[in-house]
């Protein structure tokens, strides 16, 4: 889902403001409050300064630390990082004691200078980090006077964000664009809550004055503690969590229209148009199957049995429907402001939210989080805007897709592409290169085999280069031409729809992240993150799938949006574990995994210290119906160096995903073979076959079945 806004009330609250929070002018001036503020910057500044963080003394910079192995620059990273040449969250840490005898030398002339573009975005990233925190101290490791101000805050038990000029490379140039932001030219440079305190000598006034404490109970004027961008799962769950500890929250969502005009409500991808409405037309193709096998067990129908398309999907959107209704009473249950539109931050901590009418509102919160998903990718080929859908419009088709080109090998792709062969239309894959890049190979080859069984056609390594409209109609008839990706052949088919499901994009290109700081990665548009879920700018978090690098899927999203809020405003520690989460692919035949896949494994273990345990397997229901009996397959990996502990767990067989899903479980308690074998399996049952796995790859044995 794409959603949006987010503010920053805070510094255009307090420009202005009398000086002090709630001193008179007078009292303000006394006690060296400066009235006068940089509106643009967002920053307050406390007037007279002292050299070194000292009114008497100035302390001589040392000289120059031996060159680091790796180049290191200054930059504004997340929580919980290591204060060495970095920000890092430090609880009052003081620096080493100074040397002895140091005395100033004047730097180089022209040290330290940056290009005028340079300047204003160095300028730029330290205005963030001050936005971005209760405390700063930019310091020098060597400076007694920065010493003090940093044992003073540890004593009163304050999280400082301590920056040492002194060791990161552009330590001159941040010290200048501070003397440029705040006149003062030596440190230590103390900022807290946005007002510039000063150096030693008025860090220690404001203390001994109570100013220092007024400055630290006091919060920015913010609209919001919380503003969540994104309605899906991720961002529900963390927006209504965030609301059940206490703290103000809005949900910012807007779904752009796919180019067919496709859009749904509240929910995101997963309740819309993704793990819901798919899952159930998995089970509409199923119930087909079942069908059929029914002869087989003494079912006797006379009449022509038919899918009525139009009936599956009104039934499905009427559903889904009412989940999308289910989560805006939800949130307005627990007084969670939801606004439908489009949120694009304009500045540190404000966002813009603009409606489908284009009309804007400003808000602004203390802190964020991005959660606005992704959508499907299409070919960027003549005519695939104009004439091919995504999974945003299958769901909701309102005319049975007939013929079908599926393109992709994407799980996505696969699961469509099998449940529109369950209701009996004529599917066709065309497949660039493999099948479920990123899961087990051996797997995902099973899964296409299963397929073609049902009747699926697959074109391997082809990708379209044009799509033709022949007749017009629902759903008309198309040209597709494919070009060979090994050689110079090219090929024409016609179908009635064509199915892009060739990946997706992350929705970060239109949020403004760029004007706040936010790192985004050039190549897939992602967020990093570190172990908390926080962005480059200490007060933005994502969640879902816009982060780079972690599981796709909505329980995913959903914990980690859940224990983000905990830990923002509940005062708890656990952070999402995104190690040996359970996933399932629902093609006809299901395939369920959790942990390595065969080839990871042996990336990150090595070969020779795995057993791979497996086996066919045929299960019960499907002896009477006659269907084949070397179809399902089950695998675990084991690492031998860890007393066989199973790091790898894959299943393809019927409900492969009630099956894993218990089994991941046992693999989040350690499970090891050992523990596989004592245990008693549920007789008839497929989930049992991988408590009597005896074969491992290695052996060269047969694992075909011939029997119950």
């Amino acid at each position: 889902m794409e959603g949006g806004a987010s503010g920053e009330g805070g510094a255009s609250a307090r420009d202005g403001a009398e000086p002090g929070a709630g001193q008179s002018r007078e009292q303000g001036e006394r006690s060296g409050l400066h009235s006068h503020s940089a509106p643009q910057l967002g920053v307050w500044f406390l007037d007279r300064f002292c050299p070194c963080g000292s009114d008497t003394a100035v302390l001589a910079q040392p000289p120059p630390p031996p060159p680091p192995s790796r180049a290191q620059t200054f930059s504004t990273p997340g929580r919980g990082s290591s204060p060495s040449r970095r920000l890092g969250n430090v609880r009052g840490a003081a620096g080493p004691p100074s040397p002895p005898g140091r005395r100033a030398r004047p730097p180089a002339p022209g040290a330290g200078r940056l290009s005028g573009a340079a300047r204003e975005e160095l300028r730029r990233r330290l205005l963030g980090l001050i936005e971005g925190h209760r405390v700063v101290i930019f310091s020098k490791t060597y400076c007694p006077h920065s010493t003090r101000v940093k044992e003073l805050f540890s004593s009163l038990g304050v999280d400082c964000n301590i920056l040492e000029l002194d060791q990161v490379d552009e330590g001159a140039s941040v010290q200048e664009a501070l003397s440029e932001i705040t006149s003062q030219r030596t440190v230590p440079s103390v900022f807290v809550n946005r007002v510039h305190v000063g150096g030693c000598d008025h860090t220690f006034q404001a203390h001994q004055s109570g100013l220092l404490q007024q400055l630290l109970q006091q919060d920015p004027a913010y609209d919001y503690d919380l503003i969540v961008i994104g309605g899906g799962s991720g961002g529900l769950s963390c927006a209504q969590e965030a609301a059940v500890l206490g703290r103000k929250v809005m949900v910012l969502d807007f779904v752009v229209p796919s180019p067919r005009g496709t859009a749904w409500g509240l929910g995101g991808t997963c309740v819309n148009v993704g793990c819901i409405p798919k899952k159930l037309m998995h089970q509409a193709a199923l119930l087909g199957q079942a069908l059929t096998d029914s002869r087989k067990f003494g079912w006797e129908y006379s009449q022509q049995v038919r899918h009525s398309w139009a009936t599956m999907t009104e039934a499905i959107q009427s559903h889904i429907g009412s989940l999308s209704w289910g989560h805006r009473l939800a949130l307005r249950e627990k007084a969670v402001t939801y606004v439908n539109s489009f949120g694009e931050f304009v500045e540190h901590h404000k966002v813009k939210a603009t409606n489908e009418k284009g009309q804007e509102v400003l808000y602004t919160a203390a802190k964020f989080v991005i959660a606005t998903g992704e959508r499907p990718r299409y070919l960027g080929i003549p005519g695939d805007r104009e004439y091919c859908i995504t999974s945003d419009d299958l769901f909701s088709l309102p005319y049975c897709p007939g013929a079908t080109l599926v393109v992709g090998a994407s799980y996505v792709a696969l699961e469509c592409a099998g449940f529109l062969a369950g209701l009996g239309l004529e599917v066709t894959v065309m497949v660039r290169s493999v099948l479920l890049r990123g899961f087990d190979q051996e797997m995902a080859e099973k899964v296409g085999a299963s397929m073609q069984q049902l009747g699926v056609r697959f074109l391997r390594k082809f990708v379209p280069v044009e799509v033709q409209q022949l007749e017009r109609g629902l759903p008309g008839r198309l040209k597709v031409v494919a070009k060979s990706t090994e050689g110079t052949e090219t090929i024409e088919g016609i179908y009635n729809t064509v199915l892009l499901a060739i990946g997706r994009d992350s929705c970060t290109k239109k949020l403004g992240l760029e004007k706040i700081g936010v790192n985004v990665s050039e190549k897939t548009g992602k967020i990093p993150v570190n172990d908390e879920e926080q962005t480059s700018v200490p007060y933005v978090y994502a969640v879902g799938d816009v982060l780079e690098g972690k599981p796709q899927l909505t329980p995913v999203a959903v914990q980690a949006g859940k224990l983000l809020a905990r830990r923002l405003f509940g005062g708890r520690s656990e952070k999402c574990d995104y190690v040996n989460v359970p996933t399932v692919v629902f093609t006809p035949l299901e395939y369920g995994c959790c942990g390595y896949s065969e080839e990871k494994a042996g990336e990150v273990y090595q070969a020779e210290n795995l057993n791979v345990y497996h086996t066919l397997f045929w299960p019960l229901e499907w002896t009477v119906a006659g269907r084949d009996n070397n179809t399902c397959y089950a695998k675990i990996i084991c690492n031998k160096l860890d007393n066989d502990r199973v790091i790898g767990f894959h299943v393809l067989g019927p409900n492969a995903g009630e099956i894993t899903q218990g089994f991941a479980a046992a693999m989040k308690c350690g499970l090891t073979k050992q523990l596989l074998d004592d245990t008693i399996g549920i007789h008839p049952t497929c989930g049992e076959v991988f408590t009597t796995l005896e074969i491992t790859k290695a052996s060269g044995l047969d694992i075909t079945q011939k029997g119950c």
